[in-house]
């Protein structure tokens, strides 16, 4: 968080008011039609000549603006985005550091090099990584997740007790709804059908998958293993208002991207309301 906290004195440095859990639950406008401030939810209003909106399209446009505020157009091309994301973050509580057998640890404990890089799994060949994708396009999670590992604690030990680690794990293929087969009596006819969000099994089944693959790169993982959280597509959504659980705001395909982001009607941070702008991974820059 020391990037954030930097940016966070430099903004105050310069006059401005930093408001935390304070969820906004709408956008104002004046009377011509442009934004003037937001309305939070306990009521409070803040006004502003102008709006930054670091929200996905879905929410900045579709939620937050009162209702006949924008094209019809422009609308509908928003309702229309892709936010399919396979992402499933899982972060790891560790009592020490992973060993890998490729390159084993030092034998004073501290990290190596590749501790400090990003470390990928699963991924050595385009059909490992396509038959991955192909288990998530049937409607379950990957049987061999694609991963990305990072552990923070190999440059900033402070964030963990003395010898302790923190593993941040971006795992895909994973997707928003499950595919579940359910049936009557037994021996009755079985169906299919897609779940609203993920059981607490459902994660926990997963996250030993993934446990179950880094354990054989690096012998020994499970037993270092301390504490975990796992966040399927539906739980980033509710708890960072990711729509779909998007991290990029929006699929990252070659129509969504450039002149498509986040519709060709308006391929610009900029947006139909006066003073209202685009500041996340919806838009360009």
């Amino acid at each position: 968080g020391s990037v954030s906290m930097a940016i966070a004195k430099s903004a105050q440095s310069h006059g401005a008011s930093l408001h935390t859990n304070s969820p906004v639950s709408e956008i104002l406008l004046d009377e011509r039609g442009g934004a003037r401030g937001v309305a939070l939810e306990d009521g409070t209003e803040v006004h502003a000549r102008v709006v930054l909106s670091n929200a996905t399209p879905e929410v900045t446009f579709l939620r937050l603006l009162p209702q006949g505020s924008l094209p019809v157009d422009f609308r509908k091309h928003i309702a229309s985005i892709d936010y399919t994301s396979p992402v499933t973050k899982i972060n790891v509580a560790l009592s020490g550091l992973p060993n890998f057998s490729v390159l084993p640890n030092e034998s004073d404990g501290s990290p190596s090099p590749h501790h400090r890089c990003t470390i990928h799994l699963n991924c050595e060949s385009v059909e490992m990584i396509h038959e991955a994708f192909l288990d998530a396009q049937s409607g379950s999670y990957s049987k061999r997740p694609l991963m990305e590992l990072c552990l923070p604690t190999s440059l900033d030990p402070s964030i963990a007790p003395p010898g302790s680690h923190v593993l941040s794990i971006f795992s895909q293929f994973t997707p928003y709804h499950l595919l579940t087969r359910e049936g009557g009596e037994k021996g009755g006819d079985w169906g299919e059908k897609y779940a609203k969000g993920w059981t607490a099994k459902q994660k926990e089944d997963y996250c030993d998958t993934v446990f179950n693959c880094i354990e054989e790169y690096a012998p020994g993982f499970r037993k270092l293993v301390i504490g975990k959280e796992v966040l399927a597509p539906p739980d980033l959504e509710e708890i960072f208002g990711l729509t779909g659980g998007n991290i990029f705001h929006g699929s990252i395909s070659l129509d969504q991207l450039y002149l498509g982001r986040p519709t060709h009607l308006s391929p610009s941070y900029s947006t139909p309301v006066p003073g209202l702008y685009l500041c996340g991974s919806g838009a360009h820059p």
